[in-house]
């Protein structure tokens, strides 16, 4: 009868590899980190603070940000190239519902496989959302960083402490802690 299952939507089979990422960097100290933030409340402010947190704790040099124009449209092709080009890793959310979770994931995944490594942040009330869209762009298994839901809500303080609880995490995922080196 049927000699193999067919997805028809087109996407990748269930069977897909896992997560393709882009090569680590030891440390964050003398690199440019991009911002890459989404149109809703405090997503913004969220990464800044931890852009701030990375230069005065882990030496990032410099700060590029972007801020995308819709929740669910990927990065547009151009600002992902200007971005390759600029910085050595990249921060992406804040994805704090369905829709932006999954653009979030989407944009993190473009970027690893330009070759620069991401850490992306979603609210952990989207998990659903960002895990399936990991699996629809052939990277499942992709990992993110997850904040409480909500953020929108949030005044500036409690923004600045979601980012300080979030940022060993994204260090985590942005670096490698065994250089190639040293294996």
């Amino acid at each position: 009868m049927f000699e193999a299952m067919v997805d028809p939507t087109g996407g990748p089979s269930a069977a897909a590899a896992g997560p393709r990422l882009a090569a680590r960097p030891a440390r964050l100290d003398g690199l440019v980190v991009g911002l890459v933030a989404n149109p809703k409340k405090n997503a913004e402010p969220f990464l800044d603070a931890v852009g701030e947190l990375l230069a005065a704790e882990h030496g990032a040099a410099d700060v590029v940000r972007t801020r995308k124009t819709s929740i669910t449209d990927p990065i547009p092709p151009a600002t992902l190239d200007e971005l390759v080009q600029r910085c050595d890793v990249v921060l992406i959310g804040v994805g704090d519902c369905g829709s932006c979770s999954a653009a979030a994931v989407a944009d993190g995944i473009a970027f690893e496989a330009a070759g620069v490594p991401a850490a992306v942040i979603c609210s952990d009330a989207f998990r659903m959302s960002a895990d399936a869209m990991a699996r629809v762009q052939g990277s499942p298994g992709y990992t993110y960083v997850t904040t409480p839901h909500p953020v929108a809500p949030l005044d500036a303080a409690g923004v600045r402490e979601r980012a300080r609880l979030a940022l060993p995490e994204l260090v985590g995922l942005l670096t490698d802690p065994v250089p190639a080196v040293a294996r």
